[in-house]
């Protein structure tokens, strides 16, 4: 009975009264039509923009893609097609370089139609580019079958940029084959006249051979060529059609700025061996003629060290000035004494391959050498080395507090060498570098005990 009571003086409303009651019950009216007009006017997932026009699910059944503005969605698909176009052209300059190896090359080296170094004249570097392209294209590939097994219709999630910046490494193996390309065709015009078998093998393969779809071997041995001259126009398209805000833009914008740095670099050094052909010409702006400079430079000192590409991470890399002091008591007298010269440095270090595989040995692995290149700037056209490579394994590098403007860096039982840079900050970043790995190879602290440095006082270099 009491419990009964107890629930007969339960209110039934709100206990806000009914006034207040109504006003609420407009408020959630109100708020619900806010709701659908924001629903039938809701921004763009991807630009932002408003006034969409409202689709159901039986007009578009990818609700993803009906939060999307006319404009937007349009550049989707762009962007769709240009990313498949990049891999379906890789695929297919794949297959082309897989004809010359098997329809050509193979034949003619079983057959005994020419030498070996008749076959390396005129195919060049042909292997390097198939295992590149492999490579590429695997990563290219798992890339599009990741984006649609997770659902990723439009492919958004594919990052071109990112994956050429991985192997941006190729570039220089495009540029071996395209400075070969003149010789290569002379040798095989010469050869074809002297040779009459190699004649027969040629007009039959390019006659009756269906593979080769009526094409002659000069055709195919055009395939690196043409390849990377359409590599800036298909990222031109794919950065057209992918919005600023893509995690990928820049990356994109990055890939085709280098590889039109170096077509601009196989040309110009097609033109210094006499060459009357060019690749396609771009546009040259300041930065690109920097890193043209820079890609010459990085030649010079890979020629210099005789390091494999693959094991060499160009750690920095630019202008500084260098003096080589007569004395030890230049730091008293600071550095204002002293004569620079501006030099061109890189810091290259040698780095063992974790694995075979090409993605898994960018990853950074123990350093085996590290050393300092020192380039002259150009003269008569050419870049020259101050001297041979400053290997890092024999040097000490050490600042002073009262010279903080510059760094000194000593080669055991040699020289020794002052650099700044016109900026404080790089200069003091060029001394953290440099330091951090000269310290990994050999055992440091005994060298530098082992020998007096005038830029650090004998009480603080003794234990």
């Amino acid at each position: 009975a009491t419990r009964t009571k107890s629930a007969d003086v339960e209110r039934a409303d709100s206990g806000i009264g009914q006034m207040p009651a109504r006003k609420w019950r407009h408020r959630a009216s109100e708020t619900l039509s806010s709701l659908q007009a924001w629903e039938a006017h809701r921004p763009c997932t991807d630009c932002g923009e408003r006034d969409l026009p409202v689709e159901t699910d039986v007009q578009n059944c990818n609700q993803r893609r009906a939060d999307l503005c006319e404009k937007c969605r349009k550049r989707r698909t762009e962007r769709k097609e240009s990313v498949l176009e990049f891999v379906n052209t890789e695929a297919s300059y794949g297959e082309d370089l897989r004809i010359i190896k098997e329809e050509f090359y193979l034949p003619m080296q079983a057959a005994g139609l020419l030498s070996q170094e008749q076959l390396q004249g005129i195919f060049s570097n042909i292997q390097e580019l198939i295992d590149l392209n492999e490579n590429f294209l695997e990563i290219l590939q798992e890339e599009i079958d990741q984006a649609f097994d997770q659902g990723d219709d439009d492919l958004m999630t594919v990052c071109i940029g990112e994956i050429f910046l991985e192997f941006v490494n190729m570039l220089p193996a495009f540029q071996t084959y395209c400075l070969r390309q003149s010789s290569s065709v002379n040798m095989l015009n010469a050869l074809e006249k002297e040779k009459e078998l190699l004649r027969i093998f040629l007009n039959v393969s390019q006659n009756d051979n269906t593979a080769l779809r009526r094409m002659n071997l000069r055709s195919f041995l055009m395939a690196p060529l043409q390849r990377v001259t359409k590599y800036p126009l298909l990222l031109s398209r794919i950065i057209k059609a992918t919005t600023e805000y893509h995690p990928d833009h820049g990356s994109l914008r990055e890939a085709k700025s280098r590889i039109e740095s170096h077509l601009e670099h196989i040309n110009m050094k097609t033109k210094q061996e006499g060459n009357t052909w060019t690749l396609r010409s771009f546009r040259q702006d300041s930065k690109k003629k920097r890193e043209v400079i820079n890609i010459e430079m990085r030649e010079t000192a890979l020629k210099t060290v005789g390091w494999l590409r693959e094991e060499t991470r160009f750690v920095m890399e630019g202008s500084l000035q260098l003096a080589q002091p007569p004395d030890g008591q230049w730091v008293k007298k600071g550095s204002k004494t002293l004569k620079f010269q501006n030099m061109q440095v890189l810091l290259l270090v040698n780095m063992k391959r974790v694995s075979e595989s090409s993605l898994e040995s960018a990853e950074p692995g123990p350093v085996k050498d590290a050393v300092l290149v020192l380039i002259r700037d150009k003269n008569n056209g050419k870049f020259h080395l101050l001297r041979e490579p400053l290997r890092l394994s024999n040097c000490i590098v050490s600042t002073d507090p009262d010279c903080d403007d510059t760094f000194e860096l000593i080669e055991i039982r040699r020289e020794a060498f002052v650099f700044r840079d016109s900026d404080r900050a790089r200069t003091h970043h060029w001394f953290r570098q440099i330091r951090r790995y000269s310290r990994e190879l050999g055992s440091w602290k005994k060298r530098r005990n082992a020998l007096p440095n005038i830029m650090i006082s004998t009480p603080h270099t003794r234990p």
